[in-house]
């Protein structure tokens, strides 16, 4: 009888050990919480960080409180913390795709153009998507390597998808353009050419990229600069 009863009680004992370890069930975790939660709702940043950063603390096992970190971070062009976070994610699980992708754009944003590109190439491995093999061959050009980037924007053009696919470019803060991923890649192969000296390859591949009678500022531009030099 004293045996059941001892053992009635560290089993009680035990159940609220398990509770208590519970991080969601603590008063402070749920103020918290719902902190992050009308911040949230009112568009108030700042508090809502915070917030999140003491929910992260009282559980940090908890992998979606990063990745709601990351976002915010993201969200409001604060590339540095959103490289820090995401990098963080990525140890924790390296195929987590938007943590990757994040970390390659904070990268490309922050001008650490080499880890850019890694980055985005390991991305591609991962989600074989036109619009990271663009980004890809764009800083294969910043970094003026010009052979690989050419090889690159091949790959895309070779794609059947590639006059479907759409990209946004703005040619100032108030000017949005939508243009297919084809003429992007003849402009960027336009702006290779040029590079390389070859002025009438560039010509031609500025002329097709603005030959479907799309707005495309950036190719007229680029075709017009020929010209003036």
């Amino acid at each position: 009888m004293r045996f059941n009863l001892l053992l009635i009680i560290i089993t009680f004992v035990s159940f609220g050990a398990i509770a208590q370890s519970n991080p969601k069930e603590s008063e402070e975790y749920k103020l918290n919480k719902a902190v992050y939660l009308q911040a949230k709702k009112y568009n108030d940043i700042g508090v809502a960080k915070n917030a999140l950063y003491k929910l992260i603390v009282l559980d940090p096992n908890d992998a979606s409180l990063l990745d709601s970190l990351v976002l915010m971070y993201f969200d409001y062009n604060q590339h540095a913390p959103s490289l820090l976070v995401s990098m963080d994610i990525l140890k924790r699980d390296p195929g987590n795709l938007v943590a990757l992708e994040i970390s390659a754009t904070s990268y490309e944003n922050l001008q650490l153009y080499d880890k850019a590109l890694t980055a985005y190439e390991s991305l591609y491995l991962r989600n074989n998507n036109l619009y990271t093999m663009y980004k890809i061959s764009f800083l294969q050009f910043n970094l003026k390597r010009y052979s690989e980037s050419k090889t690159s924007a091949d790959i895309i053009l070779k794609n059947e998808k590639a006059e479907e696919f759409k990209i946004v470019f703005n040619p100032d803060r108030n000017t949005s353009e939508e243009v297919t991923m084809k003429a992007a890649v003849l402009n960027l192969k336009g702006l290779i050419a040029k590079q390389e000296g070859n002025k009438e390859e560039a010509r031609k591949l500025f002329t097709e990229a603005v030959a479907d009678g799309n707005p495309f500022t950036f190719a007229q531009q680029n075709l017009a600069s020929l010209d003036e030099n």
